[in-house]
């Protein structure tokens, strides 16, 4: 257990959430999370929607910027005192701490009266959420991150055929260029700038070596031609985003949504930003998971966890809460609003549209992998965004880029 969670536990008496109380037409919630772009306010708005049907109270405490901005404030009011009663975070190692001290709701009586075990797929997503046995989040969809997202306007301007995969996409950069057209849109963040380094990864140096990197932690293959060729190919898409001058992600999303900018790789919440903008895909977009090379999932995605309180009223509540925000109804109206794929593996998804069913293909053929949450500790994660946004930023070689990137997986824990 860190300093700071020994020393929290030690000087602060937990309490319960000061925005919620016990009313009589039902429960005051406060629910913390991030999701602030248009496609996201949507997507949440569902779950809100939910919870208040059942005659209790949704308070929204979202928090602008990204999850590395909200995930310290969040942690910090669970630390201090000042818990709400659910939050958003992703599943895997971000909570590990929280837990082992003790300050989040055991769920593991409300997964096995839902039968979690049975209907989450792929499994792994429950196991993110367990710790010695027990259950302490529910996880709510998968969301991945190796996506490239293409205008068609951008390409009919500059009298293109849309590219149907990265080599093509680099291809034809030259021309979009010279239409006035920026090829590549990217926000200024180190997490932005890593899910672009994951995906041209998987992409260029193939799904072995990046199973044997991030899962094996394997720093010689790290060092390797394979990655060797992929970080080259990450300082091209540098190039091609030089003059990218957005900081977050949705602005960037808009960039390929008004044909600014040719593409944009990111993960299939940008999908909600286009529904938004009532684009279609197939005729207004297009959506190429693992790059049109590798199509695959890394299985990523939010979870809601459960600060503890002392409150019984507040308590059964929450645990109604979980069950209502993992349930058939819930998951297809929230999923089909973020552009993120159901937890659940026992529902209808057939409305989705075609980015959303190439995802379900590829979940069903088994082409999953774990998630950076999952496969490293947050402070790995963090000293990974830093160099990639170092790298982004800057005029670093690809060859020093690669073996600082190897030292990490060398140290990685």
């Amino acid at each position: 257990m860190s300093n700071i969670l020994k020393s929290a536990l030690l000087g602060t008496a937990l309490t319960a959430a000061t925005a919620t109380a016990v009313m009589a037409e039902g429960v005051e919630l406060e629910i913390t999370h991030w999701w602030t772009s248009g496609g996201e306010a949507a997507a949440v708005s569902k779950f809100a929607e939910a919870w208040t049907a059942t005659g209790n109270t949704w308070i929204d405490g979202a928090i602008a910027g990204s999850g590395g901005t909200a995930r310290p404030i969040i942690i910090s009011r669970i630390l201090g005192g000042d818990p709400m009663a659910a939050t958003q975070l992703n599943h895997g190692r971000q909570a590990q701490e929280l837990i082992e001290a003790g300050l989040l709701l055991d769920l593991t009586d409300v997964a096995e009266a839902g039968g979690w075990a049975d209907i989450v797929n792929p499994s792994s997503l429950l196991d993110a959420c367990t710790l010695d046995g027990r259950i302490y989040c529910v996880p709510i969809n998968i969301h991945s991150s190796q996506w490239i997202w293409l205008s068609h306007a951008a390409y009919e301007n500059a009298g293109l055929d849309v590219p149907t995969d990265w080599n093509e996409f680099v291809a034809s950069s030259g021309d979009l260029q010279a239409a006035g057209t920026l090829p590549l849109a990217m926000g200024q963040q180190g997490w932005q700038q890593n899910i672009a380094f994951g995906a041209i990864t998987i992409a260029v140096a193939g799904l072995d070596a990046w199973k044997a990197v991030n899962i094996d932690k394997d720093a010689d293959v790290a060092r390797g031609p394979e990655y060797t060729a992929a970080w080259e190919a990450v300082a091209n898409a540098r190039e091609l985003a030089r003059e990218s001058n957005v900081q977050d992600w949705n602005q960037a999303t808009n960039m390929v949504i008004t044909g600014t900018a040719g593409a944009q790789i990111m993960g299939d919440w940008a999908q909600g930003e286009f529904a938004v903008a009532e684009q279609v895909e197939g005729e207004d977009y297009s959506c190429l998971p693992g790059l049109g090379l590798n199509p695959v999932l890394d299985t990523g995605g939010d979870a809601f966890y459960f600060p503890v309180n002392d409150d019984a009223d507040i308590t059964a509540a929450q645990k109604e809460l979980a069950a209502l925000l993992i349930s058939p109804e819930t998951q297809v109206s929230f999923n089909l609003a973020k552009g993120s794929l159901p937890v659940r593996g026992d529902i209808d998804m057939s409305t989705a549209n075609g980015c959303m069913q190439k995802g379900l293909d590829i979940l069903a053929d088994g082409g999953v992998l774990p998630s950076g949450d999952i496969a490293f500790s947050q402070d790995t994660t963090l000293q990974i965004e830093d160099l990639m946004a170092q790298f982004w930023s800057g005029d670093m070689s690809a060859a020093d880029a690669q073996e600082s990137y190897a030292q990490l997986i060398e140290d990685a824990d």
